[in-house]
């Protein structure tokens, strides 16, 4: 983990980390929620979720978490936590910017988020960010990077996301798509005063989705962090909702299709931090498992079976309901 604050790491489960999309807003696009968080669903209910969540994280050695500002409340949930325990210096933040949530707390609301790269946005979330985060904000992060993103080419967006890395906070992008690759590779190319202006990647990265793999690998070898989104697929890849051939394997290795999943993308030498997605503890400790999980070369050939063309996985992807 080239990343210094995440590289100080040492605990067990240092490689997983703890994202807060699926409990920072009432609404997303994981299956199952319906039946993993509460019905109604108010901020105060999902503030105590994200509390016992990152509680039980903690208390299992996770030292990433992962927020944004499209996540609904999920920074201010994040900063309650970490106020309320000043004991916590450990914890590495990352959050993005490049979205902004418009769903008005509504999970059947028409929209729920709207992205922008321009300059402007960044600096209208920057200080949002800022003033819920303040100095414990470690990573930022564009978000949703594509190959025609504005944020490839804007020097003067570049410049001040320097700036923002001269102050200590690492500056890095996320992606996501069918061309994810090629995003990657033009990051890659970014340069501020001929350095590298991002030490960061996350892309998705899955059983289903494994199309960014050769250019996480390179972004690895470049020197920046590879932290993966979105192992569960989403939850395609958990319990019940499991292809065959993953519950099979599951079923062999003595653990769950959850901890198989994770535990296959950290095999992956480039995998720098896997995040888990988890709405609840239960889900959560099956998603540490992962670190744990031994999968032998005839297994995960099994598993490759498994994998999507890109565009149709992107396809269907942009087809589960925000519930």
């Amino acid at each position: 983990m080239p990343f210094s604050r995440l590289a100080s790491v040492t605990t067990p489960t240092a490689h997983l980390g703890m994202g807060l999309a699926a409990v920072g807003r009432p609404a997303y696009i994981t299956l199952g929620r319906d039946t993993e968080l509460p019905g109604e669903r108010t901020p105060e209910e999902l503030r105590a979720r994200t509390h016992e969540l990152l509680d039980a994280a903690y208390a299992q050695g996770v030292r990433y978490i992962d927020a944004a500002r499209s996540y609904g409340r999920s920074e201010e949930f994040l900063a309650d936590w970490l106020a309320a325990r000043p004991e916590v210096r450990d914890v590495v933040v990352g959050s993005k910017w490049g979205y902004t949530y418009v769903g008005e707390w509504r999970t059947e609301a028409e929209v729920h988020e709207v992205k922008d790269h321009a300059l402007a946005a960044f600096e209208r979330q920057v200080r949002e960010t800022r003033e819920l985060l303040g100095e414990r904000l470690d990573l930022y992060q564009i978000h949703s990077v594509t190959p025609g993103s504005p944020a490839l080419t804007d020097t003067e967006l570049h410049a001040r996301l320097a700036g923002l890395a001269a102050e200590g906070v690492t500056i890095g992008f996320s992606t996501s798509g069918p061309a994810q690759a090629d995003a990657i590779r033009a990051a890659l190319a970014v340069t501020v005063e001929g350095e590298p202006l991002f030490r960061t990647v996350q892309s998705t990265y899955n059983l289903l989705e494994t199309s960014a793999g050769d250019a996480l690998a390179e972004a690895h070898e470049a020197g920046l962090t590879v932290i993966v989104k979105e192992g569960m697929a989403n939850g395609r890849l958990a319990g019940p909702r499991a292809p065959e051939a993953l519950r099979a394997v599951a079923q062999e290795a003595g653990t769950s299709p959850d901890a198989v999943a994770l535990a296959a993308v950290l095999r992956r030498p480039w995998a720098g931090v896997v995040l888990s997605g988890a709405a609840t503890v239960a889900e959560l400790h099956c998603n540490l498992l992962g670190a744990a999980a031994d999968l032998d070369e005839a297994q995960l050939a099994r598993l490759a079976s498994l994998v999507e063309e890109p565009g149709a996985y992107w396809q269907r992807r942009s087809e589960l309901p925000w519930n």
